[in-house]
């Protein structure tokens, strides 16, 4: 009998220890909204996101230090609140739009102050970083959630590009820990429904940044269909995959860790919308699209929006005979490419093809043309230069050959077109039906600096009636990431 009392009671003091540790573990499950206390935070004590920011450039501004403008780095602490030092209790508030579930996010929120991204509430939308020290986040603090951060011994900076909030750390913003996160991060029992804000690449800003964005009628470009999200050999902490507009051909990369989840799956194959954190690159180099996971992607149309393809291969030689040639050594330098048939046609921006000469470590092969909109300062570069148009049944075994080079390409792009039904009118350009040469090779944004490349000989022989070949540069939209490409030694051939 003493023995099944001394039973009872270690099965009674282990249910209790287990209830315990169970009601300590689900401190950090994903709560309802009932089971949070909603906080007491004195309205006169909250400021805007707005305010915040204004801290930050007031702070810069007295040290003529003016990171907005020139990317250095500049940090306003909050003052504390001990009462002994300075007083007041200073909160801003705002709405969890990261995730870390499927780990796509490590150590940060990333909160927005609207839940409307189409009709915000505030006079202008506004989102955070703040660097946490702690993983899981998705179990306190879930997608929507209402947050109020205590800005007391805090400071805010911009961090990779975006504004972010954590401990100062010399110039930079480094991370809450975790034995206080909580003392600045607390939960309010609200628990939203976000709204993205559905926009295009074209019109993204600044001011998205930081923010949840939809873009619609998106799809991955096309020459990256085999590929998995971030677990290729060649992906080291990210994999990058282009996002493209069927809309107008705008492109933005979409980021994504070589830690998530869904790393080692290929990318989806339709088009459709998609929805995700609008940000930078971690070297501040690039926009870049961030998803909290593989749900925010919902490409449920098989009608891919990919150019008509004219691929006839390569060729083993050329012909004897020139159907058109240009080095343009005829050409002015630095002034835009004319003449020998050329339409030298900017769609959009300021920037066209113009003739240059270079030496040093990217040196021109003599006068070269070229294209760049490197702070140009336009919102988005469009240059093209077409020839003029060949007869491709007066002959037999067309082939095309040119050289590439670059000036660090990085976010524009090159493409190699061809048209059978453009009249020759700059102002139908837009309007005709323009298809790609898959089988030249231009010069990629990772080929050494200042090399001048092969085209290859490219097989035309498959191609009928008169054609026009275009070479049509484009911009990513950031010039301060956009490079420049050169072009030289362009020559038809034919039996």
């Amino acid at each position: 009998m003493k023995t099944n009392k001394f039973l009872n009671v270690l099965m009674l003091v282990a249910f209790i220890g287990i209830s315990v540790s169970c009601v300590e573990d689900g401190d950090f499950d994903v709560p309802s909204g009932t089971e949070v206390q909603e906080p007491i935070i004195p309205q006169n004590a909250l400021v805007t996101f707005q305010s915040a920011i204004n801290s930050l450039i007031n702070e810069i501004d007295d040290n003529n230090n003016n990171v907005i403008d020139n990317g250095e780095n500049g940090v306003f602490t909050y003052p504390s609140d001990d009462p002994n030092v300075d007083g007041d209790e200073l909160y801003t508030f705002g709405y969890v739009i990261s995730s870390d579930r499927a780990g796509n996010f490590f150590e940060e929120l990333i909160i927005q102050n609207s839940i409307d991204g189409n009709n915000p509430t505030n006079d202008v939308r506004l989102g955070f970083k703040v660097e946490v020290n702690v993983s899981s986040l998705f179990q306190t603090y879930q997608t929507g959630r209402k947050i109020y951060i205590k800005l007391n011994d805090l400071s805010i900076g911009i961090s990779n590009g975006v504004y972010t909030i954590g401990k100062e750390d010399g110039n930079n913003i480094g991370q809450i820990q975790p034995y206080e996160y909580q003392d600045f991060i607390t939960r309010s029992n609200e628990v939203a429904t976000m709204t993205p804000k559905v926009t295009t690449i074209a019109n993204l800003s600044a001011a998205d940044l930081n923010t949840l964005i939809q873009l619609d009628n998106m799809q991955f470009f096309r020459d990256q269909l085999l590929l998995t999200y971030a677990g290729e050999p060649s992906d080291q902490f990210d994999g990058f995959r282009t996002l493209e507009s069927c809309d107008d051909g705008s492109t933005i990369l979409l980021q994504s860790s070589t830690f998530s989840d869904f790393k080692s799956i290929q990318v989806d194959q339709n088009k459709g919308n998609i929805q995700g954190i609008f940000s930078r690159d971690f070297g501040d180099d690039f926009n870049v699209f961030i998803i909290n996971g593989l749900s925010d992607i919902n490409f449920a149309n098989t009608d891919r929006c990919d150019p008509i393809e004219l691929d006839c291969g390569i060729a083993t030689a050329e012909g004897p005979n020139t159907l058109f040639e240009d080095d343009f050594q005829s050409q002015t330098t630095f002034s835009p490419i004319t003449g020998n048939g050329w339409t030298n046609f900017i769609q959009e921006g300021t920037e066209g093809w113009e003739a240059y000469v270079s030496g040093g470590a990217n040196a021109s092969l003599g006068t070269s043309a070229r294209v760049g909109s490197f702070q140009s300062g336009d919102a988005s570069s469009v240059a093209w230069l077409i020839s003029p148009a060949i007869d491709f049944d007066a002959q037999t075994g067309e082939t095309l050959t040119f050289q590439t080079s670059n000036s660090f390409a990085d976010g524009s792009t090159m493409d190699l077109l061809f048209s059978t039904d453009w009249d020759g009118n700059t102002a139908n350009i837009t309007s005709a039906t323009w298809g790609i040469l898959p089988a030249a090779y231009i010069v990629q944004d990772s080929d050494f600096f200042g090399a001048w490349l092969s085209s290859g000989i490219v097989d035309l022989s498959c191609a009928t009636g008169t054609m026009h070949i275009a070479f049509r540069y484009k911009g990513s939209g950031d010039s301060g990431f956009d490079g420049t490409y050169e072009l030289d030694e362009i020559k038809i051939k034919s039996n």
